[in-house]
């Protein structure tokens, strides 16, 4: 009766959670699933599939960074301000097992949070709860158009004297 229930128990899939980082072309074709999104810690899985893995039946190293990648962005777009977006900075990968099916688990955890970068370390765990990696990645915060800093300085400067009433048509 134990294994029975211990079996169904492995094959629920917790809620998934949402994200502007799941509708990117990466976090949908690799399959990841977010299973909890905070501003301080990140959980997903990822269920190994065929396209995963190397020729000697290992999930590719690239699909793991990538799967962390994924919960790194996620975790610091939880943590921008209004009207900024992110990019990778920087991204490395320290490999201590083979990765196997049929879920990997992974948890992210920022270890800064700044005005103009954020750092986040996700371990990738095999079911069994074997490390398999952790890779540490830094984002750079960067202003939206809506902060105004990517216009061109001659759209930039006349937004700015339209908001201070600068050049505004008078009747």
């Amino acid at each position: 009766m134990k294994a029975k229930s211990a079996a169904r128990r492995a094959r629920r899939k917790p809620s998934a959670v949402s994200s502007p980082v799941l509708s990117g072309g990466m976090a949908r074709a690799l399959g990841v699933r977010l299973t909890s999104l905070g501003r301080r810690r990140v959980r997903a899985e990822l269920r190994v599939k065929p396209m995963h893995m190397n020729r000697t039946g290992r999930v590719n190293g690239g699909a793991l960074m990538a799967f962390a990648d994924v919960l790194g962005a996620a975790g610091t777009v939880a943590n921008l301000p209004p009207g900024y977006r992110t990019a990778t900075l920087e991204s490395k990968t320290n490999f201590f097992a083979a990765g196997t099916g049929p879920v990997l688990k992974a948890v992210s955890v920022p270890l800064h949070i700044g005005r103009t970068t954020m750092v986040w370390q996700t371990t990738i765990r095999n079911q069994d709860g074997r490390a398999v990696a952790i890779v540490t990645q830094t984002q750079i915060v960067i202003p939206g158009e809506a902060a105004g800093k990517n216009k061109p300085e001659g759209e930039r400067r006349k937004a700015e004297g339209e908001r201070a009433g600068i050049g505004a048509k008078r009747r």
